[in-house]
């Protein structure tokens, strides 16, 4: 399982490592939706490098010194946290490091977010339990691009008993 499991912040020295593990991870999904030009897939270095000197949350999952897994959040001014981009390595998947890396990055996002957004291929099931385990809806479908069908997930914090948050 998530045992070895570290998650950390991502730093540039990573940029490489979640390029590939990112490609590797979107294949499936390239393949099951005929597209090989997922936004994903079509992502490149110097892009991911500049989006790790940016004010996103990146996080990294490790299994020992390999990286397995990463994820990206950005909260706008709405206080909406954006999530994107989760990716785990195909021979890692099923192994709960997707549920990790979305429960870190949430939390990280916790104090500036009071909900979080994101979307996934409408027709990607296992993708679509994974949110629905961790408490997002579907509040609505659009195309990408290219004409793929996406589903359009959220997730409203709770607040405290008597609070107004």
């Amino acid at each position: 399982m998530t045992d070895h499991l570290t998650i950390a912040p991502a730093g540039f020295a990573d940029a490489g490592e979640i390029l590939t593990v990112q490609r590797a991870a979107y294949v499936t999904e390239a393949q099951h939706y005929g597209d090989p030009f997922l936004p994903p897939l079509a992502e490149t270095l110097d892009e991911i490098l500049a989006m790790l000197a940016g004010p996103a949350t990146v996080l990294v999952a490790r299994a020992g010194h390999r990286l397995v897994g990463s994820v990206r959040a950005l909260v706008d001014d709405a206080g909406t946290a954006h999530v994107g981009r989760l990716a785990v390595a195909p021979d890692q998947q099923g192994r709960g490091v997707g549920a990790r890396l979305l429960a870190e990055v949430e939390a990280a996002c916790a104090g500036r977010a009071s909900r979080f957004a994101l979307f996934t291929g409408a027709a990607s099931e296992r993708n679509l339990r994974l949110y629905r385990r961790h408490g997002y809806e579907i509040v609505g479908h659009r195309p990408d691009a290219n004409g793929i069908s996406l589903a359009v997930l959220e997730k409203r914090l709770v607040s405290p008993a008597g609070s107004d948050a």
